[in-house]
């Protein structure tokens, strides 16, 4: 970003290819971060390091039968690409194609380094640059840059939970974990049972029970349903009526508001929510059905994230007599299926352990600063997008009650401005800073599930007060986005190596 970078670079030799700008992860995160900094900063050098051969993060990741957004498909795409299919929650293979397409359309493909897994990132306060060393195609490979972008999501791409199974290795079928799919799974006229009860659980069955024979969902205890049409008349109409941009515009707004009221809505009123959602079920299932046994949640919806079914899918199959649901505790599994607590015995040739993910901060990369390893648990998370004493890094949190997207399109919009900004006044260096601030602590997602509760040593810190308040408010947050002051608890300074004092 400087004179200086040129020859920092070469005193730290040729096999270290420097960038202004590296983006771990190419997917939803890593796409709108390339787009929205190359926007404001076209000058700047920018490389996305992806440790998979192919883009689309999640939307790569995960090929289970069924798999689709748990969100509406016009807050989940891009504020600058209008999504221009008539689905209103759409399947992973179009969000994956249509990232891809997004990509090549913008040239932010040609910057994605594939094959390449980033282990480390080292800070160095004498060039104020990171030194970052990952796997490329199993060769060693180090980068170095002035800002790191990490888009690297919030889970453990590698090792997805799955509880300990007492007596699983007698089993003598076939256990398969959704984030790690077999392309060659055949479940045809087979019984499956699906361990769980979140969103791939609910999006699985379905699919699932259109090819097996019988589809078993084993659950431990119920999740909150939520029901929403596949394709939204009133989207359509405005999408025939007013130019592309202005209709994406409205529809995204339209969805993000009724998100956030939804939201409110749960927490203000639970009972009355409760009713709302149990009307659902007892519409779509068999009269008599024992809708308190296996979809009244012990808990109020929203402390654990709503599960979204399309056009009442799950509830649909089960009254089809193609899936029943079970809600019990597994004591043990045998070689023909799963011994439950009750005693009942759950036969099965497939047993599928859509037990939820482990979560992970900054994609597992070990981040130092002059050596010394950063805690990201140790930090606070600031304006939900950076770390407090963490300088020229930024992390994408997304929400936990709506869109992942709509967060981080404005984590990359005020990484572009602050990049902007270190550019006119010459800076290498910023970090936003506590000082001897005493905060009081919450947890960054503020959910009660499972995966949560298991990573509260692990994710960073948010407070109840701003600038370091991690917010799950898209509205809120967007009115503090637009009148966002960026040097607000934020230090700026200079290597060095300038000739200039930190500011």
């Amino acid at each position: 970003m400087t004179a200086s970078d040129e020859g920092s670079r070469e005193a730290h030799g040729p096999a270290a290819e420097y960038f202004d700008v590296l983006i771990i992860g190419a997917g939803i995160s890593g796409i709108d971060a390339a787009y929205r900094i190359n926007e404001q900063n076209p000058h700047l050098r920018y490389a996305m390091l992806e440790r998979r051969d192919r883009l689309g993060g999640t939307w790569d990741l995960f090929r289970y039968p069924g798999v689709r957004s748990d969100s509406d498909i016009f807050t989940l795409s891009f504020p600058f690409e209008p999504w221009s299919h008539e689905e209103a929650i759409a399947g992973g293979e179009q969000i994956w194609q249509y990232l891809v397409d997004t990509a090549d359309k913008h040239h932010i493909a040609e910057h994605i380094r594939f094959n390449t897994h980033v282990r480390s990132a080292d800070w160095d306060s004498a060039t104020d640059t990171w030194t970052v060393r990952a796997e490329q195609d199993g060769a060693d490979q180090t980068y170095r840059c002035r800002f790191l972008y990490c888009a690297t999501g919030y889970y453990d791409y590698d090792h997805p939970y799955t509880p300990d199974f007492r007596g699983i290795e007698d089993f003598s079928g076939q256990v398969v974990h959704p984030q790690h799919w077999p392309e060659s799974l055949d479940y045809a006229g087979k019984r499956v049972v699906v361990i769980g009860s979140g969103a791939t659980a609910i999006s699985l069955i379905p699919a699932l029970a259109e090819k097996a024979g019988h589809v078993t969902m084993l659950q431990r205890s119920p999740s909150y349903l939520f029901s929403s049409p596949q394709v939204d008349p009133l989207a359509t109409l405005l999408r025939k009526l007013l130019p592309t941009k202005l209709a994406h515009w409205l529809i995204r707004w339209r969805y993000a508001l009724f998100y956030v009221l939804t939201y409110q809505f749960a927490k203000k009123a639970p009972t009355l929510m409760k009713r709302v959602l149990r009307r659902t079920a007892k519409d779509n299932l068999p009269e008599g059905y024992d809708i308190d046994t296996h979809f009244k949640p012990h808990y109020n919806p929203w402390d654990q994230r709503l599960c979204l079914i399309l056009d009442a899918d799950l509830y649909k199959t089960i009254a089809g007599g193609c899936a029943e649901v079970v809600t019990d505790h597994i004591d043990h599994f045998d070689a023909g299926g799963i011994e439950l607590a009750s005693g009942r015995h759950v036969d099965a040739d497939i047993v599928v352990t859509a037990t939820g993910l482990q979560l992970q901060a900054l994609g597992g990369i070990t981040v130092s600063i002059d050596g010394e390893k950063v805690n990201a648990h140790d930090r606070f998370v600031f304006k939900g997008y950076m770390l407090d004493d963490v300088p020229n890094l930024a992390w994408c949190i997304g929400y936990t009650n709506a869109s992942w997207t709509l967060r981080a399109d404005m984590n990359a919009e005020a990484v572009a401005k602050l990049l902007l900004y270190m550019q006119s006044h010459g800076y290498t260096q910023a970090y936003p800073h506590l000082g001897d601030k005493e905060l009081p602590e919450k947890p960054t997602f503020d959910l009660q599930s499972g995966y949560v509760m298991r990573a509260l040593n692990v994710l960073p810190k948010s407070s109840i007060h701003r600038p370091w308040n991690v917010r799950h408010n898209y509205l809120l947050d967007s009115i503090d986005h637009r009148f966002d002051r960026i040097e607000e608890s934020m230090v700026f300074g200079r290597a060095p190596e300038d000739g200039a004092q930190s500011a």
